[in-house]
Formats: structure tokens, C-alpha cells, sequence
């Protein structure tokens, strides 16, 4: 029996809302009824995180987008195209295959240790960040205190998910002194210290195992952790990367900010 005979359109939209976003998409192509159904607001607005309104509200861009796309174009547009939230602090964006919820908090949300002396950091735009502002590491001086921390509330995570943070970076013109830095990162629970820690190595010219990665952006990433987020009620998720005591100078290491999303695998 053909089901599309049998149902009105609206009852296969509902069936279909209860997969996923790549089932809906498979499923658009078995037929016109199907891609009607498949690609109906009542299916992707299952998709969409149940606050996006209020989210995209939030957003220094034009909330117009609520009412100008479909749901549909809604769900990819925020997959591909990241909204600047927190006056411009912190991005929003949906992962693809599943639309949980992604944030970056960019480098003017972080948490920097002499962040705001001029002779340690410099505050510039590329137009190749979706922030306004980066940091650029200009020099630090015989004794060394780096620490960088990003604070998200678990509540805006998606719940029953296993979340990385990742260093989002680049280098400058001029690199010196990362390939001796002992960086330290971890990823945890703000009063809940589990230990548990990873040691980045940012020296492109190191050859280890923890290598960081090119993304599609221009940028690139390196993991610093990882938390499981079961129901969003644990409080601040803590993600930082320190070095405290090391003698020496270093420079050239840009931070567009720490990205926080679901992890494959």
C-alpha cells in the first residue's frame, strides 16, 4: 500500500519531524509528497533548538531571519553561517547532522591574563574572523604567566551530549618561543577541578601526536578537553590553557577564540 495515498501529508511531516535532519533530507528525494512533507516548517521546527527565537533575538545580526527563511533554510543557515550573540562575545551555530547547539566564545569573552597590557597583547580585526576583535600574543618576558579560560553555562548546551573545546588560532608574521611553552589544558566543571589534563603543543614545527588541525574557516584548531552534558544542570563548564612557570619570551600566537560543540566518534 502506498503510505502517501493513505496519510495526509501533515501526518507524514509528523513521523518524519521524530528522525533526524539527515533522514529528512533522505527521505526528500523518494517523491514530491515526500519532499513536501520532508521539507515542511512542522519537521524542521522539531530540528531547531527549542529557545532559537530567543537566541536568535540575542544576535547582533537582524532577527529578521525568524521571519524571512523557512525553517528549513532557517536550520542551514545556522549551520553554515554562525550568528554573533552577547554583543558580539560569543557565536551560535547548529551542527549539521544532528542541529545540537554549538557556541565559540570569542577572544574579547575569554578570560586573558594581561589581556589588557598593551605590551603582552595586541587586540586587532582580520577579516578573516567572525569576531571583531583578535588577540595577538606580542611578547611576554622572562617569566611567563599565560592563562586563557572561556566560561559557558552547561543550561545552553545540549543535554545528553559529549561536548570538546578546541583553541581556535593562528600564528602571527613573527613566531618565537612556542616550541618551549609546556601549555596545560583542561576542560571541567568551575569548583569541580577531575585532574584531568592535556598538553597542546602549538609549535608548528613539533612533530607529536596531538597535532592541531586546518579548518575550513582559515583558522586553525587543537583540542583541549572534552565534558559530557547530561542534563545542563551542572553549572559553569570551565575551558582553559595555562603555562605558569617558565623563563623566556614568546610571541605570534593569535586567538580568535575557544569553540565548544558536540564530538565525533
Amino acid at each position: 500500500m502506498d503510505i502517501t495515498n493513505a496519510l495526509p501529508v501533515e501526518c507524514i511531516s509528523h513521523i518524519i519531524s521524530l528522525t533526524t535532519p539527515r533522514d529528512a533530507c533522505r527521505v526528500a528525494v523518494v517523491s514530491p509528497i515526500f519532499k513536501s512533507a520532508a521539507d515542511s516548517d512542522l519537521v524542521w521546527e522539531k530540528f531547531l533548538p527549542t529557545a532559537y527565537k530567543l537566541i536568535i533575538s540575542n544576535s547582533v545580526s537582524s532577527s529578521s531571519l525568524i521571519t524571512s527563511l523557512s525553517k528549513k533554510d532557517l536550520y542551514f543557515h545556522l549551520c553554515r553561517q554562525p550568528i554573533l550573540i552577547n554583543n558580539g562575545t560569543m557565536s551560535f551555530a547548529l551542527e549539521k547532522e544532528t542541529g545540537k547547539k554549538c557556541y565559540t566564545v570569542g577572544a574579547r569573552g575569554l578570560c586573558i591574563e594581561l589581556g589588557s597590557a598593551p605590551n603582552f597583547w595586541e587586540w586587532t580585526s582580520l577579516p578573516e574572523s567572525r569576531f571583531p576583535e583578535v588577540a595577538e600574543l606580542a611578547y611576554l618576558f622572562y617569566f611567563w604567566f599565560f592563562e586563557v579560560n572561556a566560561r559557558i553555562e552547561t543550561r545552553i548546551l545540549s543535554h545528553k551530549t559529549n561536548y570538546a573545546a578546541y583553541l581556535v588560532f593562528k600564528f602571527g608574521k613573527s613566531i618565537h618561543g612556542l616550541q618551549s611553552a609546556d601549555f596545560v589544558s583542561g576542560v571541567y566543571i568551575e569548583g569541580i577541578n577531575d585532574k584531568e589534563r592535556q598538553r597542546p603543543f602549538l609549535d608548528p614545527s613539533r612533530n607529536t601526536p596531538q597535532l592541531f588541525h586546518n579548518r575550513k574557516d582559515g583558522w586553525m584548531e587543537i583540542e583541549m578537553g572534552e565534558f559530557f552534558n547530561k542534563n545542563g544542570d551542572d553549572g559553569t563548564l570551565l575551558c582553559t590553557l595555562f603555562d605558569f612557570d617558565r623563563f623566556g619570551s614568546s610571541n605570534g600566537l593569535i586567538i580568535q577564540g575557544i569553540e565548544v560543540r558536540p564530538k565525533k566518534g
